[in-house]
């Protein structure tokens, strides 16, 4: 029996490396015969970088860069992946401007800025890399993307004709009268796992912003600095993925020159996923929640769609499953999954919070017995 383990990560609770390891051992416990696959997987959010690195025999650098809260506060040490022989570099933009790295009564995305993750993304350049995949979950900002813009040499001119050299932020959009982009020597992929547009409803400030902190006064006058943002360029702020990261995706396409790209393709043509869940009997996959929108491009969509073409069963363990779950188990809207099994319920919450990595375990080792 051949079994592919490519779960993506449970979110804070357990990385995608870990959630492919205890499937593994469960695998391995009910089939000690079995040829196992590990094969954790990303979209784009927290985890790229180290899920990339690996699977690509890259290594790890390491720089201190500006962090989400600006010059004003003490640098963060974050780290970029390279791979020499495909001249590829990883940048995971958690590293430099994530809302991990504010703490919660710090939380105002009209202070905060992307400029260290175009640090990142320099330092990338510098070591020699001409292919750069930017991950652009988990961020602390909604700075239009502008903040790593500027760090990558992009201009923004302000109302009285002066260059802005203070590390943009959400708040001082309305501030610029004109921009320019930067000019790279390389070619950017941005890692999406959202399809929200700039501006509007389902734009950046008014989905993404309250979980960064935003009061709806905020919201408000985020929205209407980016909607000036995109006045100043040609880019199409309607473009599904401009609103992701607080518009990072936006500032990367329009001040950068990148294309944006459905996070979890790109991650699963990098490891070669289509062939090696050719050769499997088994798929199995999973992420820290389960819902209707795991539909709209994560981790575990990708994954189930690709086994879904090639007919081979793909069987979810996840932390929880909303309510709407069902419908990723229905091919008829779109649902690829065989089934899928949640933690919660099976274990109750606080164990599958407290330990997932044994109960998935379990779960493996029973779904394996009865293949």
């Amino acid at each position: 029996m051949h079994i592919v383990c490519a779960p993506d990560s449970y979110k804070e609770s357990l990385p995608a490396d870990a959630v492919a390891r205890a499937m593994a051992r469960g695998a391995a416990e009910a089939r000690p015969d079995a040829t196992i696959d590990h094969c954790p997987v990303s979209d784009g959010g927290e985890g790229l970088l180290d899920i990339l690195t690996t699977a690509l025999n890259g290594a790890i650098h390491h720089r201190q860069v500006t962090g989400p809260l600006g010059p004003e506060a003490a640098p963060v040490e974050a780290r970029f992946g390279v791979v020499v022989e495909r001249r590829l570099g990883i940048v995971e933009l958690a590293e430099a401007a994530g809302l991990a790295l504010v703490p919660p009564d710090q939380r105002d995305p009209t202070r905060t800025t992307t400029f260290g993750v175009g640090q990142l993304i320099a330092a990338a350049l510098d070591e020699g890399c001409r292919d750069i995949i930017v991950g652009i979950g988990g961020s602390a900002t909604v700075d239009g993307g502008c903040g790593m813009a500027q760090a990558l040499g992009a201009a923004f001119i302000d109302h009285e004709g002066r260059r802005i050299s203070r590390p943009l932020t959400g708040a001082m959009l309305p501030t610029i009268a004109s921009c320019r982009r930067a000019g790279l020597s390389a070619r950017l992929r941005v890692a999406c796992d959202v399809s929200n547009p700039l501006i509007g409803p389902n734009g950046a400030a008014a989905v993404y912003g309250p979980q960064k902190g935003a009061t709806p006064d905020m919201v408000c006058r985020l929205d209407a600095g980016l909607a000036h943002l995109a006045e100043l360029t040609t880019a199409d702020s309607s473009m599904p993925g401009a609103g992701a990261a607080g518009g990072a995706g936006f500032g990367l396409m329009a001040l950068c020159g990148a294309t944006l790209e459905s996070g979890i393709d790109l991650v699963l043509d990098l490891l070669e996923f289509e062939s090696r869940c050719g050769r499997a009997d088994l798929v199995l996959t999973g992420e820290g929640r389960l819902d209707a929108q795991t539909m709209r491009g994560k981790a575990c969509f990708g994954v189930a769609r690709v086994a879904h073409r090639l007919g081979k069963p793909c069987i979810a363990i996840v932390g929880q499953a909303a309510e709407d779950a069902a419908a990723c188990c229905d091919a008829s809207t779109g649902g690829f999954l065989t089934q899928f099994i949640s933690l919660a319920d099976r274990f109750g919450f606080e164990r599958a919070m407290s330990d997932p990595a044994a109960c998935i375990e379990t779960i493996a080792a029973e779904i394996v017995r009865v293949r």
